[in-house]
């Protein structure tokens, strides 16, 4: 799956730049508050614009403090995937039943320092867990290929049968990294100026999506 984050589309122009990408599975879009990480993107007016002008599943992920209070509006008002940061809450699994009871899927976000083990009892009550493979906060950085650790282990655990899980990864996602993640058993793939640097953002998705699927298949 094909995840373009429109943290990277032109913001005066986001309906046109979600119908560019048209082709791919969700739609990430990117909330920051300038108190969890130091930058300030865009909330839930602009996620409710885009939800009348786009059929693709949106997929939140909110770099918010508080995500208790915040992150329910989202799933209200539409969002498919609603993912909050394990390290922005002491109760993840009430964020995550408020979430899921407000009518979307629930996901949990680790940042590249964050280690697994501690968040996989709760896990269960997750439908995603999203593996931050750079610092949150800004596009543009490189990828940090020893986050493929968390991802190896939890492909492990899904094969296995003891978690149902979507595995999802952001940050330098691009034709160069696509693969290693991929062969580590990432299911979903967030990409941001891969998709809208490119000349046809649509071409871009379904190019990211093939190398994604040969090199899981040779996995």
């Amino acid at each position: 799956m094909i995840a373009p984050s429109i943290l990277s589309a032109d913001f005066a122009n986001l309906a046109a730049e979600a119908a560019a990408v048209s082709n791919s599975d969700w739609l990430h879009v990117d909330v920051m508050d300038a108190h969890f990480v130091p930058n300030l993107t865009l909330g839930l007016p602009v996620v409710e614009s885009l939800l009348r002008r786009t059929d693709i599943p949106i997929d939140c992920h909110l770099m918010i403090e508080d995500p208790g209070r915040w992150a329910p509006p989202y799933a209200e008002a539409g969002a498919y995937n609603v993912t909050f940061h394990a390290e922005a809450t002491d109760d993840p699994l009430s964020v995550a039943r408020d979430i899921r009871a407000a009518g979307a899927k629930a996901g949990l976000s680790i940042k590249p320092n964050t280690p697994l083990e501690p968040y996989l009892e709760i896990l269960k009550s997750f439908d995603t867990l999203l593996v931050m493979s750079v610092e949150p906060g800004f596009g543009g950085q490189s990828f940090i290929p020893e986050v493929l650790d968390k991802v190896r282990r939890m492909r492990t655990l899904v094969d296995s049968g003891e978690l149902q899980i979507l595995i999802e990864i952001d940050g330098g996602i691009n034709a160069a990294t696509i693969e290693e993640a991929a062969e580590a058993g990432v299911d979903c793939f967030v990409a941001g100026s891969a998709v809208y640097g490119a000349e046809s953002p649509g071409a871009a998705v379904e190019s990211l999506r093939q190398q994604a699927l040969s090199a899981a298949h040779r996995h």
